[in-house]
């Protein structure tokens, strides 16, 4: 199946940091990513934590980093249009794997991911990276993720535990809190769709996008990648994900070129 990316999404994706693809995945590619989503599920990694309060009457559950033992979630990534559409929404000649990550929400679910970008949480600095969010259930609007539109061109803001609000990356004080956009609507264009299986969310690491709960299981896989510019950031703390052992045999500032990031596209050089 051909996905065409027109100048249109191309330009979206660079002024709002966000973009929703249609009909990203076949049925028949929906249907494997759902095995593999519940073969994680069934068997979670060490790394895998739930993000929700022990009182709420949902669960929300996340994992990452599972693709090698996950087939589902190689065919994804390796032999699906992913890395190709990624490469165009980027501007990159080429792209490698940043990590997988499976986020479950069951029924009934109420925990409200807070207002956040995604890449103070990492080990990269650089601005060609992108996230792909992919559901397998349908997402209806009152359930789905929002994000404030060009965000991802302004300041980096201080990333904070879902739960508890502690500061375990970059210092108290260190950079900006999160603005509070619910009390400044008009200050913010936010974005956010429906989803049915099949369609993907295109947002960059910096867009500010939050997550409602959910009153269906809504199980969604989300796989990050990264462009020419990304240069290795190994932080004085735990990254999340982290990935033990990286900066002894990377150094600061140079390609993510190591087995645990490898290059997908273009496919002929994988």
């Amino acid at each position: 199946m051909t996905v065409h990316i027109s100048e249109t999404e191309i330009k979206a994706y660079a002024d709002d940091g966000v973009v929703l693809l249609k009909n990203l995945l076949s049925k028949d590619e929906v249907a494997d990513l759902k095995s593999g989503i519940d073969k994680n599920i069934s068997n979670p990694s060490s790394r895998s934590k739930v993000a929700s309060d022990v009182k709420d009457p949902g669960w929300f559950l996340e994992d990452f980093c599972t693709w090698q033992e996950n087939s589902a979630y190689q065919r994804i990534i390796f032999e699906s249009q992913l890395s190709e559409v990624a490469a165009k929404l980027m501007c990159s000649e080429k792209v490698r794997l940043y990590h997988d990550h499976m986020l479950v929400k069951k029924s009934g679910t109420r925990q409200r991911t807070p207002w956040h970008q995604d890449q103070p949480y990492y080990n990269i600095e650089g601005r060609q990276n992108i996230s792909f969010w992919i559901p397998v259930d349908p997402v209806p609007l009152e359930w789905t993720l929002e994000f404030a539109a060009g965000s991802h061109l302004g300041n980096w803001f201080l990333p904070r535990t879902f739960l508890k609000k502690e500061a375990k990356w970059f210092p108290e004080g260190s950079l900006m809190e999160p603005p509070d956009i619910e009390a400044n609507p008009d200050k913010y264009r936010v974005l956010s769709w429906a989803l049915e299986p099949g369609d993907a969310l295109a947002f960059h690491m910096l867009t500010l996008h939050t997550g409602a709960g959910t009153e269906a299981l809504r199980r969604v896989f989300s796989v990050r990648m990264l462009g020419d510019d990304i240069r290795h950031a190994p932080r004085a703390w735990e990254t999340s994900p982290e990935f033990p052992g990286l900066s002894v045999e990377l150094s600061v500032g140079v390609p993510m070129k190591h087995k645990l990031f490898p290059l997908i596209w273009p496919a002929n050089l994988a």
